[in-house]
């Protein structure tokens, strides 16, 4: 018999967790893999109905963020179609395969921050050069992960330091619920009332989870007020894959290969990682890596943009529930994101006529939990200062070499930490 996994392991400085130093380059799982039996017994109305919310913030801001980079570098519809089919489709299967095989609730998405960055380089690439980077960069994330260096990384860092970057990244989610408050009362307003109702009386609250409640609450505000707004219901509803054949040119390698690897790896998988630590759950980090450079790979086919576990989506994933149960809400979401890729064509523009409010006011209340948690474990304890640091500097937005903001307030914040704050790193340091 294998031993337990908290004998394999030590403890990072600072970290509430124990992150696995010592497991085989592919972490074991701590439990056997979900049975069709035993996921069937664990779903339930709640856990679908986290999926679905989790499923909805996926394909709508995020979407829409796609959708316009991909408009302004010139791609076809077809070409944005496949786009949109590939990352549902990875997402899908990632999130299944290993939501099952370790039974929590792993959730896989793509880079939006990586979608950002292509902006300006599709203004002057060519998108098969583009293309192109996309499966040098997979290539790489893939040999990273199986180094297990990315493991090591991970475990070097506080936990509070780690947690500081999720929070600045999930403080506009807040923000976005007094937004959309004042730019559309009308949807936005019921939705707040109705979730601090569901989560004043908990009576109510166990009937009707409170995410969902709020969710129930926008689609009714949506259609009493008229303002779904479908201009055009034609085009095709299947997808139509496409396959754009890649040009590897040093120019698009060198703008776009690393930081589009490190945004994976360190921004969006770190804030993943750090999500599902605050829930209680033990994710196996470099797996992720490896997982997200595979699926970054089959995304790439589609002329998609890299595959990542993502803050958000695991945030809304764990936002309610047993621990123990709430991998089933990530098969939700996992199922529904393969629907998603077959019909991504339909899913755009359905999408794209909902309004703006719902969107922000769903996805703000739905991520309050996780931003109060990240709040609470990067400045309850200690490495409060570099916490801090990485906080102002990931607010900032500094972006250096075409590299996200939230990976600078890490490096900061943690030179930081590390310069000042002597005492939290114990007598060793």
């Amino acid at each position: 018999m294998p031993e337990p996994a908290e004998e394999l392991s030590t403890q990072a400085p600072g970290s509430s967790s124990v992150p696995e130093l010592r497991e085989p380059l592919i972490e074991r799982p701590e439990r056997h893999p979900a049975r069709a039996r035993e996921l069937l017994r664990d779903l339930s109305t709640h856990y679908l109905g986290n999926g679905l919310i989790g499923l909805v913030f996926s394909a709508s801001g995020p979407i829409a963020v796609t959708l316009a980079v991909g408009a302004a570098g010139g791609l076809s519809e077809a070409q944005m179609a496949s786009w949109v089919c590939g990352i549902f489709l990875s997402a899908g299967l990632a999130t299944i395969v290993m939501s099952l095989l370790y039974r929590q609730p792993l959730g896989f998405a793509w880079s939006i921050p990586g979608t950002v960055l292509l902006g300006p380089s599709l203004q002057h690439l060519s998108f098969p050069e583009v293309v192109g980077a996309f499966f040098v960069s997979g290539l790489l994330v893939l040999g990273l992960g199986a180094t297990g260096v990315v493991r090591r990384i991970m475990a070097a860092i506080p936990m509070p330091i780690v947690m500081a970057m999720v929070a600045a990244v999930f403080l506009r989610f807040g923000t976005d619920i007094i937004a959309s408050t004042k730019q559309n009362p009308v949807v936005a307003g019921p939705m707040v009332l109705v979730f601090v109702l569901l989560a004043a009386v908990p009576a109510l609250g166990r009937r009707l989870p409170p995410v969902l409640g709020t969710m129930i609450a926008g689609i009714i505000a949506v259609a009493a007020s008229g303002q779904f707004a479908m201009d055009d219901t034609r085009g095709p509803l299947i997808a139509q894959p496409v396959f754009t054949a890649p040009e590897f040119t040093w120019a698009a390698q060198l703008e776009l290969v690393v930081p589009l690897a490190i945004t994976v790896l360190i921004v969006q998988n770190g804030q993943g990682v750090a999500v599902l630590r605050a829930a209680g759950h033990r994710p196996p980090v470099n797996s992720f890596a490896l997982a997200s450079g595979g699926f970054s790979l089959l995304n790439a086919c589609f002329g998609a943009v890299s595959a990542c576990v993502t803050g958000p989506t695991n945030a809304l994933l764990t936002a309610s529930g047993e621990k123990s149960r709430q991998y089933a809400a990530a098969v939700a979401y996992g199922v529904l994101s393969l629907l998603c890729a077959l019909f991504a064509p339909a899913l755009t523009r359905y999408m794209l006529a909902t309004p703006e409010a719902f969107v922000l006011a769903l996805g703000g209340i739905a991520m309050l939990k996780a931003l109060q948690q990240a709040f609470v474990t990067a400045f309850s304890t200690k490495y409060t200062l570099g916490a801090l640091v990485t906080f102002v500097v990931t607010i900032s937005g500094l972006n250096l070499f075409s590299i996200h903001a939230a990976f600078w307030g890490i490096v900061i914040g943690y030179a930081v930490s590390r310069l000042v704050e002597h005492a939290d790193y114990g007598p060793s340091i």
